[in-house]
């Protein structure tokens, strides 16, 4: 069995990612309405009903906006570690204490066949994670919402099959932009967003033969696009002696208004 997976959203105005094996279906984060989000699993065939649990990332509102209403109209267990299920409680309303499942950031869980573990990452909320997927030896990994790729991190999504990674801004076109200089320094810092230079220069480190595709992630819709961060990665790619043209690598794409097609680590 492969991991299969397609990302529903990717950006500030919401976020959500399915993953499935022959057994399980996950939801990593609900960012819109429930009734959005049902929309968007929907355009993939995918029903709410058909979901075996919710994984959380962090608590920030484009990754919990239907969350508290999604999980009660499905009964769904959730899980998140408990500082953030600290801020979870004071924003979704009431869930049902059996599905209110902690998951301490660094542990693995297992659903059937397809193991899920998480790890810390740097933003600012309580006890922000990624997440790596794992079917035999094939891996998926999740890491967006960071302000700086720590060897910590890189360590962790090394070796990645397939990865999806923040590319939230081009620096230049931010500090240029329009938000207050404060939002701007939220952005730029160490607990804030990924730029396109430093995903380039952490796929540089974390890449091997194994990976086949990099999906570009939560770009900003004012400081970023899309041809940009993937020239920007390309270029500090080839920096680094890695062609995408002679590789079997390919950069894709994810969209704020719409799902990316199902894509598989490996043969399904």
């Amino acid at each position: 069995m492969a991991v299969r997976f397609t990302v529903l959203s990717s950006g500030s105005t919401g976020n959500g990612l399915v993953v499935q094996n022959g057994e399980v279906k996950l939801l990593i984060d609900v960012g819109f309405s429930a009734k959005k989000m049902e929309a968007l699993m929907q355009e993939r065939d995918v029903a709410a009903s058909e979901l075996d649990a919710i994984l959380v990332t962090h608590e920030h509102s484009d990754h919990i906006k239907g969350l508290g209403a999604l999980a009660r109209k499905y009964d769904l267990p959730v899980y998140a570690n408990e500082k953030t299920w600290e801020e979870l409680d004071r924003q979704i309303g009431e869930i049902a204490e059996s599905n209110k499942r902690v998951m301490e950031t660094g542990t693995m869980q297992d659903f059937g066949t397809l193991k899920v573990e998480s790890f810390g990452i740097s933003h600012d909320a309580a006890e922000p994670v990624g997440y790596c997927f794992y079917e035999g030896e094939q891996k998926l990994s999740l890491a967006t919402d960071l302000g700086y790729m720590s060897s910590k991190v890189k360590e962790k999504i090394t070796d990645s099959d397939a990865l999806i990674l923040e590319t939230n801004h081009d620096i230049e076109m931010l500090r240029m932009g329009n938000y207050p200089w404060n939002i701007k320094r939220r952005i730029l810092g160490d607990s804030g967003h990924l730029s396109n230079d430093a995903a380039g220069e952490a796929l540089g480190d974390v890449l091997t033969g194994k990976t086949k595709s990099v999906y570009m992630a939560h770009l900003s819709r004012d400081h970023n696009m899309l041809d940009l961060a993937r020239l920007t990665l390309n270029n500090l790619l080839e920096d680094r002696g890695i062609s995408l043209e002679s590789s079997k690598l390919k950069l894709k794409d994810t969209y704020h208004d719409r799902s990316t097609r199902w894509d598989s680590t490996g043969e399904e």
